[in-house]
């Protein structure tokens, strides 16, 4: 299998299965097995048992090739006991209290087994409305929202995330101006990505500059009335404050409806590509596009034949995931064996781009978009049928638009394209239909060693030409775009675009290019540079509504760190602009008083030691910066220890360190803790894995100062390994440009569909 480091490591950390003591039991090539043999079984009562074995090998191949991935439950839950294989769920939310408590209970549920949740919450009656039962008042959505959102916090996935969940409140509902503005904060409610439901008679409004009506959702009068220009005008504000709301538009989730009459759709999944009917869920799955390349004659071209095979094998084996599949809810289970809805997507299609040579700010790629799209949803629907055949058909095709149409399906719909997030990791290609994040980073690791980390396809071609070089790698990591660079022809500067690089509309036009060949919605994030005005966003909005997308989410850079919170004059940079920096970082807090740690710095060298404890071993890295010793990092080897208790006391003291806690004191609390385990262990100079870390930071400490390591464990070269320590470019040079940074690692995130992932340790969150 060809799988980077990076992915691997990804794999190691939040996918491969663990024994008791958090150590590893799988590999790579035994998870893809396990779920294999898992989704195959599908298959025992219409095969025999050589053709099954046979179905399980094509499962098996088409993964570890790296051709096709499913969605991040399938991989992390198919064969094991949980089960639980879905990634997107959509509930209901009744206007009772006991439907509002018994749709958090749900989401709690399924936030464990580790899927995300979407809502809608306009069924609620507005804030001020009577309530019969007691006499009171409504507190409103937005009050519901918060208790939703405190109840995810409290849940852990799978013990690896919190749980992501979708917010939407139609337009005309009476409460909708404090839900454009109930995430000004950032701070506030932060496990929801928020999108306001825009119905067509209110764009129609927006357009004429007219006023629309509000509707109390309980009574279904009119409660009030809008200038619909002025909530627009309001809604592109907040997005350019911080990226939330973003907009769906609800009247083409319901043209696009396959079974109107078991219901509308109110909402879907967090990241917004899956519009869903109440209790229905969805299972995902990408096509890796930078695969379906081949050369004739020295010419890239796409590889059909190759793709209708991966598309066909792929809709089969999402298929059996929902008959394997255990569901949270036996509403889940009925309504999503009901509709058997699929979403078959797409990911590596920047890479794609690349390969073919076709910048992807250009028609030409535009075009290709709907070819590829076209094809993908032409032959997703012929292998649908196939199985309808053999299978047949959706138990609820009787209520479907197909009926009418006498197209025997086995699945209500085929296609989405969703934000691949860690799944674009494992395979080592660009994110979805998103353009490249980054041509090169830099990691440094020991001894001020820099190692340089560039897209495989630019080095390629750089090498071939003749203009690579490590210096122009550090430079171009540095800049974060190849533009401007006389080294570089300026046909491969064409070509090589990074997100900033790409106009808006390039971004819409290419959103919509995939929308018109799917069957669900497309996830995508419009980047905005950090100077876009709010006009800026209005066109987005505007573009995407007159280009038949289903909805759209933009961020403009930097745009959710530069809005934390203004104590004093936090922005002031042009009064003293060498001592601001730091300066801001110190002031910049959350929303508690206290002492706040300072970022972790983007650069950081430093020292990793293997030490022998009582329960096996422990890795331990020490790094630091111009400012002192930065953060600790811990790993526990293969034969056990504790890892969360000594990746606690890691991060702990990390937060200490950048808060600026001299290392002498925590030295002190740390050396000296004995731990049962090893002192029971005979020749062992260390006491406990706090005691391990606390000599490893007084060594650093020395080495930094000038000295030298003379204590018991020496730090040989056998031990030392290199740790990533990623820097990526994007202006991180200039000022006032901080990027959202992973908590895990300390890499820059990028903004995916509503959420944030790390490319680096596979970190992701929504909201």
């Amino acid at each position: 299998m060809n799988i980077t480091e990076n992915a691997i490591r990804v794999l190691e950390k939040r996918y491969l299965a663990k024994d008791e003591n958090g150590s590893c039991i799988e590999d790579p090539a035994g998870m893809f097995r396990r779920v294999a043999k898992a989704v195959a079984a599908a298959d025992k009562e219409y095969v025999s048992e050589e053709e099954l074995k046979e179905i399980e090998q094509e499962f098996y191949n088409m993964m570890s090739n790296l051709e096709f991935l499913p969605n991040s439950p399938t991989l992390m839950n198919a064969g094991r006991p949980l089960g639980q294989l879905s990634a997107c769920f959509v509930l209901p939310i009744e206007d009772s209290m006991e439907g509002i408590f018994e749709s958090i209970k749900n989401a709690a549920l399924i936030h464990k087994s580790g899927g995300g949740t979407g809502f809608s919450f306009s069924r609620l009656r507005p804030k001020g409305a009577s309530v019969n039962s007691t006499g009171g008042v409504a507190s409103g959505p937005v009050s519901f929202m918060k208790v939703f959102n405190a109840a995810t916090e409290a849940v852990k996935q799978g013990g690896t995330r919190r749980g992501a969940n979708m917010g939407i409140l139609r337009v005309d509902h009476p409460d909708i101006m404090e839900f454009i503005t109930c995430k000004r904060d950032n701070s506030e409610i932060t496990n929801f990505n928020i999108s306001v439901g825009i119905t067509e008679e209110f764009m129609n409004a927006v357009e004429n500059d007219e006023e629309y009506n509000l509707i109390d959702p309980r009574t279904g009068e009119v409660a009030g009335t809008l200038n619909a220009k002025k909530v627009f005008d309001v809604i592109v504000d907040m997005a350019w404050n911080n990226g939330e709301p973003g907009i769906i538009f609800l009247d083409r989730l319901n043209k696009d409806n396959v079974t109107p009459e078991l219901g509308e759709i109110e909402s879907t999944n967090p990241c917004g590509e899956q519009p869903l009917l109440p209790y229905e869920a969805c299972n995902l799955g990408s096509i890796n596009l930078s695969s379906m390349v081949k050369d004739i004659d020295n010419s890239p071209e796409v590889d059909y034949d190759k793709l209708k095979t991966v598309v066909w094998k792929a809709v089969h084996f999402l298929d059996n995931v929902i008959d394997v599949n255990k569901y949270p809810l036996p509403e889940i289970d009925e309504m999503t064996r009901g509709t058997r809805k699929i979403g078959l997507g797409v990911m590596g299609w920047a890479d794609m781009l690349c390969k073919l040579n076709i910048p992807y700010n250009s028609q030409e790629a535009v075009d290709l978009a709907e070819k590829v799209m076209s094809f993908i949803q032409s032959e997703s629907r012929k292998a649908s049928i196939k199985l309808a055949e053999k299978k047949g058909v959706f138990p609820y095709y009787d209520k479907s638009i197909y009926k009418d149409k006498d197209i025997k399906l086995r699945n209500a719909t085929t296609t989405t394209i969703a934000p691949t997030g860690t799944l674009s990791i494992i395979a080592g290609v660009s994110s979805g239909i998103e353009p490249l994040f980054a041509i090169s980073y830099i990691r440094n690791v020991m001894d001020n060693d820099e190692l340089i980390e560039v897209n495989p396809i630019f080095k390629k071609i750089a090498l071939e030409e003749g203009f690579y070089s490590d210096d122009l790698m550090k430079r171009i990591a540095k800049k974060g775009t190849i533009k401007g660079f006389s080294e570089i022809p300026e046909s491969v500067q064409k070509i090589f675009v990074t997100a900033h690089d790409i106009t808006p509309d390039w971004h819409v036009k290419m959103q919509a290019a995939f929308q018109k060949y799917t069957d669900n919605a497309v996830s995508k994030t419009v980047n905005l540079a950090n100077q876009a005005t709010r006009e800026d966003v209005y066109d987005v909005f505007w573009h995407a509504y007159k280009t038949n997308c289903k909805g759209v989410t933009i961020y403009r850079d930097g745009s959710r760190d530069m809005q934390v919170l203004n104590i004093g004059k936090v922005k002031g940079k042009e009064e003293n602009a060498n001592k601001e920096e730091s300066a801001e970082y110190k002031v910049k807090i959350s929303a508690v008083k206290g002492i706040a740690p300072r970022p972790r710095p983007e650069i950081a060298t430093g020292f990793t030691e293997k030490v022998k404890i009582g329960c096996g071993n422990l890795y331990i890295t020490v790094n630091y910066d111009e400012e002192g010793i930065c953060e600790v990092f811990t790993n526990t080897g293969r034969a056990g220890g504790c890892p969360s208790q000594s990746e606690a006391t890691a991060r702990l003291v990390s937060i200490a360190l950048r808060s600026g806690i001299n290392h002498e004191h925590i030295i002190e609390q740390l050396k000296g803790i004995r731990c049962p385990s090893t002192t029971r262990q005979k020749g062992l100079k260390v006491l406990s894995c706090p005691d391990a870390i606390g000599r490893l930071i007084e060594k650093v400490a020395k080495i930094q100062n000038g000295g030298s390591v003379s204590s018991e464990v020496s730090i040989t070269d056998e031990q030392k390994f290199q740790r990533p320590m990623a820097k990526i470019g994007h202006g991180l040079e200039e000022k006032g440009k901080e990027e959202s940074i992973c908590p895990e690692c300390g890499v820059k995130l990028e903004h995916e569909g509503g959420c944030v992932v790390c490319r680096n340790c596979g970190y992701s969150k929504c909201g």
